[in-house]
């Protein structure tokens, strides 16, 4: 199966992930916006790798062994983030890369509970995930889509949404 990941949940945990620090804007007198966009980038950068995976490499290596979406690059992100943080007057620009790296994670985990991730790349070439999605149907797809694990991504789908406009301290004219 060449795409075995999270499909739709990526971008409603970088949302709920920002939604969990907007708390913390305040104190970091950082702009929500500027969190969205740090969290919702982040949420997504590892899939850019299906770039090269379709238009470069035409689909000859699991786009998830490309460097995107080794989970040691958005732990160099964070490290660095949390260094600089520390140790610089850049405070507001470490925060947002601190959030970029570890909704860069965020996704990782995502994409380990029926997807394939080389949590030990590039020194190690193992594939780790939680479960596994069994090939029954001709397109990978609605593999996904009639496995119970896509539960979890509409319920990121239904919290991003809730979260937006159900209650009134997560209002979207917050956001």
């Amino acid at each position: 199966m060449e795409n075995t990941e999270v499909i739709i949940g990526h971008i409603p945990a970088g949302f709920l992930a920002t939604v969990l620090l907007r708390k913390y804007c305040r104190k970091w007198a950082i702009n929500e916006y500027q969190i969205l966009a740090a969290s919702l980038s982040g949420s997504i950068m590892p899939d850019t790798d299906l770039l090269w995976f379709y238009l470069v490499d035409n689909r000859q290596y699991h786009h998830h062994t490309y460097w995107p979406h080794f989970p040691i690059v958005w732990g160099s992100i964070m490290t660095v983030a949390l260094f600089c943080l520390r140790t610089t007057k850049y405070t507001r620009r470490s925060l947002l890369a601190l959030v970029f790296g570890a909704t860069g994670m965020l996704h990782m985990v995502l994409d380990t509970i029926v997807g394939d991730i080389w949590w030990f790349a590039p020194w190690v070439d193992a594939p780790y995930s939680l479960f596994t999605v069994p090939a029954r149907f001709d397109y990978w797809w609605l593999n996904f889509i009639l496995h119970w694990s896509f539960i979890l991504e509409l319920t990121l789908c239904v919290s991003t949404y809730y979260a937006w406009t159900g209650r009134p301290e997560f209002s979207s004219d917050s956001l």
